[in-house]
């Protein structure tokens, strides 16, 4: 496995779009979420983001199969916040996601903290993220009767205090 991150601009939009669908759609079927599900979103909610001078998106590679993307959002105080991230289904499963949190934190080496929301009813997704080093906040949020958010933070030293 050979996994990169590919800065992703404009011209990256229709193929995030793509991606975002076929991987959030399984949950939108699922949870009926159709107001929050990025498989919902349109092409031009991702431009707008792509356009946010607080955002970074990037590609996500193994070799030079383009397999998802992942959004980075700055906030104040080297805060980050991921939304969303995302690998297609064929190639969920594989340690993917895993190495993509490893590059970002080595690409943000300044972040103190870093963020993230995921579906409470999928244990798979919560288990990563508590794997990879995040607590959950003790928020949730209800999306519907099927559906709660809940909230993660993984914290970092200050290397420069």
């Amino acid at each position: 496995m050979n996994v990169s991150l590919c800065k992703a601009g404009l011209q990256d939009a229709g193929t995030i779009h793509a991606m975002q669908v076929v991987a959030f759609m399984p949950l939108l079927e699922k949870y009926q979420d159709f107001e929050t599900s990025p498989a919902n979103e349109s092409v031009e909610r991702i431009i707008a983001r792509i356009e946010q001078s607080f955002t970074d998106y990037y590609l996500i590679k193994n070799h030079e199969d383009i397999v998802g993307a992942v959004r980075v959002v700055k906030k104040d105080n080297k805060n980050y916040r991921i939304s969303p991230i995302f690998i297609i289904p064929e190639h969920q499963g594989k340690g993917i996601a895993q190495q993509v949190f490893s590059l970002l934190e080595q690409l943000y080496s300044d972040a103190t903290s870093w963020k993230l929301d995921t579906v409470m009813q999928e244990a798979g997704h919560c288990y990563l993220y508590e794997k990879l080093g995040y607590a959950r906040t003790g928020e949730t949020k209800a999306i519907n009767e099927k559906m709660t958010l809940v909230f993660y933070e993984k914290k970092l030293e200050d290397i420069t205090a």
